[in-house]
């Protein structure tokens, strides 16, 4: 009994309100009270009345049970009964409220009887004016009870009704609304017992004021009261007439037709199926479609109503769908007569509002609703048809919309197209896009819509059969032929973005389409026009589309056929045009691409096809194709796509008659226009030109390309030479051995092979260029040679000529042969020999000849007697010997020896050049030298090729005879060749010209040509003359990182989208080789004089032993600590060359390493397979450098890449993760095992340590820091079993910092970094039970923490660190991890005695960075890893509590208000609440920040973030909600010595800390604590009269409305109404002065009430129309209208108060339309939400601030429920307590 009558318990409040007042004339019924309560204040009688009736409401106090709840009531009626002769009640607020109290639903039957008995004695005393007089008293509890009143008490209730409300007439009009709210429950089974009773009430109800009035508050109902929906219609079932479409419901109604449309709505939207259904039975009995209400309600009222009654298909009920449909197709049966109707009343509303769903979906709903249903109508074909015609291209095109617009729902919206296209008609559907696209293209704006719709649809959506076999050939012949005409009209038109894009759309087209579906089409319903139709007009009468009046005047009735002959009429055009203007625009090279390329796949799909043959006229379009390549700018992609479509012609036998292309001068013409591509500007398209070359050759039959190749290079025009050398090179290089290129192209190869003995230079620079470039392979030229060099007709046989005694054996030739031929060709072989020198040498030597592809060759040379596995060297060399040894006969000696002489001279010099070199006088070395020194230089600058090859080899000789010359002398000299240098030997001295001449030859742009015999005489002189030239090597390779840049920078650019016209100059694969090759060696060469560094890390052990050493902090002197210092200053000053030059080698490695990651792009192009090569052979170069480099110099490589890594990744690379990826990718190669790796950057921060021994150079531009940085990184990227390996190598690091905390504390915080992320690793993986491990990780961790904690804690005193110099700070050669400037440790602080003392030792540098870096790193990874590291409960306690003293608690005295902590000392404490360990530890000081009398001075910004803090605290505490209530003292203080506004303030921040810990809860989290809260409040109300305190009260029910469910407050309402009640009568009566004391309680009651009519909760709804004007008579008031509501009265009163003088002003109140917008339906797609109109308001000066709430307060109502669905701003809401608790103020 007890849990019942507590929420009832509760003595009666006192009257709070007063201070100075204004008087003015109070309303009608605040005037008939005060004249009743005047007029029996006088009778003795009538103060005894009051005395008892007050003596007996205050026994209501020791209620305790149900029983006494009876007890109270009999007595109270007998009281009430004992004074008839007064027809007023006294105290009738209070017992009203216990009246109230005393019809709590939870009571018993009897407890309400005696109740009902009270108020039918109070009513009749009262009578009629009384009860007008007293009306919201006495209703506020009888109105809500009938819903729960049980079957007994109801007879009671209803005749109370009856008898005493009904009688009150017209003045029932404010109450309409709530009277009908309280009735409904009545209906809600037709079979009850009470059914027709209620029924009639509300007859006669209808009747007090008006049909009209009581319909429109009926509709008011069924919007805002979804429980009272189901009998509302029950009632309008009944009530409401079956009305014809012409007949006018305005009259039953009224006439705001909208308020009906949105109660249907609201009830067709109900998530109760029975409601749904008789909404539907009401729209078909009253509201037809073709109603005169819809007709002429607004547009989007009418949308309104539409969009609620199709959502009803979505439930997928049978009952629901059938009336829906009869709705919209009308009540006939027959399906033309519903079609009809459709069309005429509802089609266009129908499709209009889906329309505007799809495109502008509300909020409320998930954005493929619309689609759904439209979907769900299409079931219903006699609606599905006419819609899909009116819907189904706006609703693709919403459907696209949604997609592109990367929405979270988009998976959903496909899977909802998906279905939509499945269902719909695919002719409706293709007939739309159709209409679209051709629209399209007559459209002289740029429309491209349709076109866009279509292909989004074709890529993204599946297609049926029925599309693919009908629809789709018939679009594309029709799309083809309609381009067609369109150009024809006018040429001009090839370049319009429509027909650019429609030709994509063509090629997805055909993506579908197979040969059989484009052999023929469908039929039409007209036969006898379908073979005279083309297929424009075939397809315009198939989809019932006007037929154009120009077509084309092919009418082939096979739509491949028609697109095919249409496509060479289009293509034909394309290229007239071409020439026309003589050139290709980019628009135009676009158009003529696509149709070629919808060409050769049409080709394609002609020979698959069966019976299929095309006529055509291949002369005229062959001849107007080619002349098109002949313009100046015709690109490659053209080129390629109209040989691949001749080619492919030609090999066609589905064309008649059959193109002929092996004709010499069509050949000619293709082939010279892809030569023209094989120039070095156009290397991207290399491979794919050769592949076209190839394709030529084999489609003719003939060798007509290799005559075309050598009449080019036999022009006599220098510049046509130049290019057909350069393209023949290319084509050679790129074609496999396979293809016998030597034999099929030898001609060619002849003349190039000439070319290196010609008498001009400049063919022998292109013909040598050729060799070095284009070559390939020795052997693929030396076969052709052999072969002739091997004819059958040199006839020889071996002779012995004896000559003074001596025999010598020769041969004789037995017949004549071609000796001039012969000459030539050794010549040849000479030229080839001596260019090729080694690389030829080598060749020959591995090669046997058995390998020979090119079987007459085998032949010949078997008959030579050649064994077969002889190396081509060899045979050589014996074919040498053999022509040397050869001698004609003596009758053929005078015709054949002058040529033989010269043959064996040449054969000589070919075997002088395999065999031996010469050698110059030393004193003409040294006169030439430097001559041909300038003379390269003169040529590099004037752009001068020719002979900078020549020159180049004859100062290699040059210096080569030099440097032999004077090692000679010197060697006999010392007596020795092997003696050690002095400095008083000769050496030979560089021309001080030649560097120069170096680097500029490498480096001149114009020079590139012949930059790779530039770098071929480096790579041979500078490793050859050491260390003569070693000067050199630092200049030169700077300038090759120069170079590798710039053709890295060339190639990247490539690579990007959109780049063809800056393709131009792209390296090869070749030149990167070669630069890196020169790099490579230059790098090893400039350290050589540097032997040691080599050897650096060799005699380094992996580990150190346990116990040896004390670490990397060992125990140095203070003398040795000085010398350290000043050699590690040495070195951050002095940096040696050729370590310079290695670390800008690195980098240059590393960007190639980094940017040469090849990732094809998403469409096919033809320089991707160039490109690809170049990256892929580069890149496999660059590794090899980089590991040849790590193997000579590993610490200074590895450092390099981390430089690179640390300051370089952004600078090369467009994405930096997979770059960085990269780089760790890089390590991995060089480093055999993580292990090593780890090893190693541990290594090089121990050196960068004081105190430690240090090797002589180490990379100043690497800081421990950044070494910390990567290796954290690293860390993070290894698996479980890596991190296992790597564990103790870290550990031994982490552990000598941990152990010289003092000394290094730059060094603890990036070791705990790396510890936490290989700590997470290890505690993946099983390695944790390994107890020696957990020990480590568990101290190790433990201390560094501690060591950062402690730092953070220490920057706040100022005076306990020492400043560090900057001289001090460069000494580790590194950059601490933040600015320089934090203070050191106390210098009084005890050090250890071994250690070095803290004056001499450099500290690290500090700054105000680093704390604030600490801190979010523990908020970040450290706290949420306690449990993982720390598995000890007491050390993970330890560890928090550490982090709460030195953290927290500073952080907390730094600022003067608690809340405004910076929010990584926030998230720590969050993060803290989730650690059960630390509960007691971070409990205290939050309580502490809580109960802070500054917690509430905060900004409401800040607030959010502590929410889950405090709800952590009261969820692990269950004592700290009792605690809470407790400080919320009700009882005056005894203590006389108290300050009283003191305690007020006291009083109302404890209310507001109880608000605040209610709101930061979930959604009921509270409920358990509910009665005790509620108790605490209504004690408060009681007991502390102060208005601060009270206003507090109503704040913290604001935030019970919005954190219980409604139905939880029932029994709360009674006091919440009395107290509202109250507030707002005295003010009626009594308006406070300005600056009162009680403004702020009426403004927190005023905001209360604001919430309660926003959130407009069922149980509210029934008592609101005592505060604001409920009903229509807000918007449309009566003539004799009077206010009745509260709110209404104060807004008169106000109004007419005056302005003082003295009042400057006053606080602006915003507008209606600035406060509240609820714009209509017209305005706004989504519905507006609701919000309370005085959150902006936080305190007012005066009544008159309130003026502008109180007048709209009730308007505002009424319009939000018309417009807003019943949807609440709940953020704002939310927002709106935040601000009103955290108000800066406290």
């Amino acid at each position: 009994m007890s849990n019942k009558t507590a929420t009832v318990k509760e003595a009666d409040p006192k009257s709070h309100i007063g201070g100075t007042r204004f008087a003015h004339q109070p309303s009608t019924k605040t005037g008939e009270r005060a004249a009743a309560q005047q007029l029996f204040s006088s009778d003795p009688k009538y103060k005894k009345y009051t005395q008892q009736v007050e003596k007996c409401l205050n026994a209501f106090d020791n209620v305790h049970e149900w029983a006494d709840c009876i007890a109270f009531l009999k007595q109270l009626l007998k009281t009430f009964q004992s004074y008839l002769q007064f027809k007023e009640i006294p105290h009738k607020l209070i017992v009203a409220k216990r009246l109230a109290q005393c019809l709590n639903p939870a009571l018993p039957t009897g407890v309400h009887q005696r109740a009902l008995d009270v108020y039918i004695h109070i009513l009749s005393v009262l009578g009629t004016e009384g009860l007008k007089r007293d009306l919201p008293l006495w209703s506020s509890g009888l109105f809500p009870f009938f819903e729960y009143a049980s079957t007994s008490v109801k007879p009671a209730l209803l005749n109370i009704y009856d008898t005493y409300y009904l009688p009150l007439q017209h003045d029932l009009r404010p109450v309409m609304k709530s009277f009908i709210l309280a009735l409904l429950p009545g209906l809600e089974e037709e079979t009850g017992e009470f059914f027709d009773k209620v029924l009639g009430l509300l007859d006669k109800l209808s009747g007090t004021v008006s049909p009209v009035f009581f319909m429109q508050n009926l509709w008011l109902v069924m919007i805002t009261m979804p429980s009272a929906r189901g009998t509302a219609l029950n009632f309008l079932s009944r009530r409401l007439p079956r009305l014809h479409a012409d007949e006018d419901i305005t009259v039953i109604v009224g006439r705001d037709i909208g308020l009906m449309i949105r109660a249907f709505a609201a009830a067709l939207e109900d998530d109760n199926l029975l409601v749904r259904r008789s909404a539907l039975d009401m729209l078909l009995q009253t509201m037809r479609v073709d109603s005169a209400a819809i007709k002429r309600a607004k547009p989007e009222d009418a949308a309104i109503l539409m969009k609620a009654a199709i959502g009803v298909v979505l439930r997928r009920d049978l009952s629901l769908n059938r009336r829906l449909y009869t709705w919209l197709l009308g009540p006939d049966e027959k399906n033309e007569a519903q079609s009809a109707y459709l069309r005429q009343h509802a089609l266009q509303l129908l499709s209009s509002t889906l329309k505007n769903e799809m495109f502008t979906p509300s909020g409320e709903y998930s954005e493929s609703r619309p689609f759904k249903i439209f979907i769900s109508l299409l079931d219903k074909w006699e609606i599905g048809s006419p819609l899909t015609e009116a819907l189904i291209y706006d609703a693709l095109k919403a459907i696209h919309q949604h997609t592109t617009a990367e929405s979270e729902m988009r998976e959903d919206i496909n899977m909802t197209a998906s279905t939509l296209l499945e269902a719909a008609e695919p002719s409706i559907l293709w007939k739309h896009l159709l209409k679209g696209v051709l629209h399209a293209i007559n459209s002289s704006e740029q429309q491209l819509e349709a076109i866009t719709l279509t292909l989004f649809i074709l890529r993204s959506l599946p297609m049926q059969d029925e599309e693919v076999t009908i629809h789709l050939p018939v679009i594309f012949a029709a799309l083809m032929e309609k381009l067609l005409v369109h150009v024809q009209e006018d040429s001009s038109r090839v370049v319009s973005p429509a027909v650019r894009e429609c030709f994509i759309l063509q090629d997805e087209v055909l993506r579908h389409l197979s040969p059989e579906t484009l052999q023929q089409r469908p039929k039409l319903t007209d036969s006898s026009q379908e073979l005279t139709l083309g297929s424009l007009a075939f397809g315009s009468a198939l989809y019932g589309l006007d037929i154009p009046s120009s077509v084309s005047r092919n009418h082939s009735a096979t739509p491949l056929v028609s697109v095919i002959e249409h496509s060479f009429a289009f293509s034909q055009i394309c290229a007239q045009v071409a020439v026309r203007q003589q050139g290709v625009s980019p628009f135009l090279r676009t158009s003529y691409s696509r149709v070629l390329s919808l060409l050769a796949k049409l080709v394609e799909l002609a020979e698959k096809a069966s019976d299929t043959e095309i006529s055509w006229n291949p002369s005229s379009w062959v001849s107007d194709v080619l002349d098109s390549l002949d313009v100046e700018n015709i690109d490659f992609n053209l080129v390629d796509s109209c040989i691949s479509v001749l080619v492919s012609l030609q090999r066609s036998s589905k064309f008649v008659p059959k193109l002929v292309a092996d004709q010499k001068q069509v050949v000619s013409r293709m082939v010279k226009k892809v030569f023209r591509f094989l120039h070095q500007d156009w290397a991207i398209f290399h491979v794919r030109a050769v592949s076209l070359v190839w394709t030529l050759e084999s489609s003719t039959g003939h060798h007509l390309v290799e005559s075309i190749i050598a009449q080019s290079m036999s022009s006599p025009e220098p510049r046509i030479v130049h290019d057909a050398f350069e393209a023949f090179g290319v084509l050679w290089r790129l074609t496999d051995d396979d293809s016998l290129p030597g034999f099929r192209l030898k001609v060619p190869l002849m003349i190039v092979l000439e070319s290196l003995n010609h008498d001009c230079p400049t063919s022998r620079r292109i013909g040598e260029t050729w060799m070095r470039c284009s070559l390939r392979s020795y052997i693929r030229i030396l076969e052709p040679l052999l072969y002739d060099l091997l004819d059958p007709k040199i006839r020889r046989k071996p002779t012995v000529a004896k000559i003074r005694g001596k025999e010598i054996r020769g041969y004789i030739y037995e017949q004549k042969f071609d000796q001039r031929y012969v000459h030539h060709l050794l010549e040849i072989l000479h030229s080839i020999v001596q260019f090729g020198g080694q690389g030829f040498t080598k060749t020959a030597r591995s090669a046997p000849i058995k390998r020979v592809q090119y079987q007459p060759l085998a032949q010949r040379m078997e008959a030579a007697l050649f064994d077969p596995n002889t190396s081509y060297l060899d045979m050589l060399m014996e074919l040498l010997t053999r022509f040397i040894q050869s001698e004609p006969k003596e009758q053929n000696a005078p015709t054949m020896e002058p040529m033989n002489t010269k043959i064996q001279s040449t054969s000589i010099d070919i075997l002088q050049v395999i065999i031996a070199r010469g050698e110059v006088d030393h004193l003409a070395l040294e006169t030439l030298e430097p001559i041909i020194i300038g003379k390269l230089y003169f040529f590099v600058h004037l752009k001068r090729l020719d002979l900078q090859n020549k020159l180049l080899r004859i100062l290699h000789s040059l210096i080569s005879a030099s440097t032999v010359h004077i090692a000679q002398t010197n060697a006999e000299e010392q007596g020795s060749s092997e003696g050690s240098h002095t400095s008083g030997k000769k050496t030979y001295t560089v021309n001080s010209l030649l560097t120069h001449t170096l680097t500029d030859g490498i480096a001149v742009p114009h020079n590139r040509p012949v930059q790779q015999h530039w770098l071929d005489f480096v790579l041979m002189a500078i490793p050859q003359f050491q260390p003569a030239l070693q000067g050199m090597i630092p200049p030169l390779a700077d300038c090759v990182c120069r170079q590798l840049r710039i053709l890295l920078n060339d190639a990247v650019r490539a690579n990007q989208p959109g780049s063809s016209s800056a393709v131009a100059g792209v390296a090869t694969d070749a030149e990167f080789v070669m630069l890196l090759n020169t790099l490579e060696r230059l790098l090893v060469l400039g350290l050589a004089n540097y032997p040691e560094i080599a050897q650096q890390d060799d005699d380094t052990p992996t580990q150190e032993k346990a116990g040896e050493s004390s670490g990397i902090l060992g125990y140095v002197s203070n003398v040795f600590t000085a010398d350290t210092t000043s050699a590690l200053e040495d070195q951050a000053t002095v940096r040696s060359p050729g370590f310079r030059s290695l670390n800008d080698g690195v980098r240059v490695l590393f960007a190639i390493w980094v940017n040469f990651i090849w990732t094809g792009p998403t469409s096919k192009r033809s320089e991707d397979d160039s490109l690809a090569m170049i990256y892929s052979r580069t890149r496999g170069r660059c590794r090899r450098v980089l590991e040849y480099l790590f193997r000579a110099y590993p610490s200074e490589v590895l450092e390099g890449v981390v430089s690179c890594w640390d300051r370089d990744l952004t600078l090369h690379t467009r994405d930096s993760k997979p770059a960085e990826s990269a780089a760790f990718e890089l390590v991995d190669i060089l480093i055999a095992s993580a292990h090593s790796a780890v090893h190693m950057i541990c290594e090089s921060i121990v050196i960068r340590s004081p105190g430690s021994p240090s090797r002589r150079y180490m990379n100043p531009e690497v800081s421990d820091g950044t070494l910390f940085k990567f290796l954290e990184q690293y860390l993070s990227r290894l698996e479980g079993p890596l991190a296992l390996q790597v564990w103790g190598r870290f550990m031994q690091l982490a552990k000598d910092v941990a152990s010289n905390i003092r000394e290094f504390r730059a060094q603890v915080y990036l070791t705990l970094r790396c510890l936490c992320v290989l700590g997470d690793k290890i505690s993946q993986t099983t390695a944790m039970d390994d107890k020696r491990i957990k020990k480590d990780l568990q101290e190790t961790f433990g201390k560094l923490l501690d060591a950062c904690v402690t730092f953070v804690g220490r920057t706040t005193e100022p005076s306990s660190w020492i400043r560090r110099t900057t001289k001090e700070s460069m000494m580790n050669g590194r950059s601490s991890p933040a600015p320089r400037g934090v203070a050191d440790l106390k210098t009084n602080e005890k050090v250890n005695t071994n250690a070095v003392s803290l004056q001499d030792n450099p500290k690290p540098a500090w700054g105000n960075e680093l704390p604030s870096q600490i801190i979010d790193f523990v908020a970040t990874t450290v706290v949420p890893s306690l449990r993982k590291f720390l598995m000890d409960n007491d050390k993970v306690a330890s560890a928090c509590s550490n982090i709460i003293y030195y953290i927290l608690n500073p952080a907390l005295k730094a600022k003067s208000r608690p809340l405004d902590l910076d929010s990584t000392v926030v998230d720590i404490i969050v993060e803290l609440t989730k650690l059960p360990p630390a509960l007691k530890i971070w409990r205290t000081p939050v309580s502490d920040i809580l109960y802070d009398s500054r917690f509430f001075q905060s900004n409401s910004a800040v607030a959010p973030r502590w929410k889950p803090i405090i709800k952590a605290l009261f969820d692990s505490d269950k004592t700290s909600f009792g605690e809470l209530l407790g400080r919320i003292a009700t009882a005056p203080s005894n203590n006389i010595f108290v300050n009283r506004e003191n305690e007020m303030l006291v009083r109302s921040l404890n209310l507001r800390r109880l608000s605040f810990v209610l709101f930061v809860g979930e959604k009921n989290h509270f409920l358990t604590q509910l009665p005790s809260v509620q108790e605490k409040l209504v004690d408060t109300l009681r007991n502390v009269p102060s208005p601060i305190v009270q206003s507090e009260v109503f704040l913290c029910i604001r935030v019970l409305l919005c954190r219980l469910s409604p139905h939880n407050l029932t029994s709360f309402w009674p006091v919440v109404l009395t107290e509202l009640y109250r507030i707002f009568e005295q003010i009626i009566v009594a308006v406070p002065a300005d600056e009162s004391e009680d403004l702020p309680l009426i403004l927190s009651a005023s905001k209360c009430l604001d919430l309660l009519l926003t959130l407009q909760t069922p149980e509210f709804q029934i008592h609101q129309w005592m505060f604001v004007t409920d009903t229509v008579d807000a918007v449309f008031r009566p003539d004799d209208w009077n206010p009745e509501a509260m709110f209404d009265q104060l807004a008169d009163i106000v109004g007419s108060l005056p302005i003082p003088d003295a009042r400057n002003g006053h606080v602006a109140f915003p507008s209606i339309a600035a406060s509240v917008s609820f714009p209509s339906m017209a305005e706004t797609p989504a519905h507006a939400m609701r919000r309370p109109m005085l959150s902006a308001v936080r305190q007012i000066d005066s009544v008159r601030d309130l003026r502008a709430f109180f007048s709209h307060v009730s308007i505002s109502t009424y319009e939000s429920v018309y417009a807003s669905g019943g949807n609440v701003d709940w953020e704002a809401v939310e927002q709106g307590l935040l601000e009103d608790m955290f108000d800066g103020r406290g």
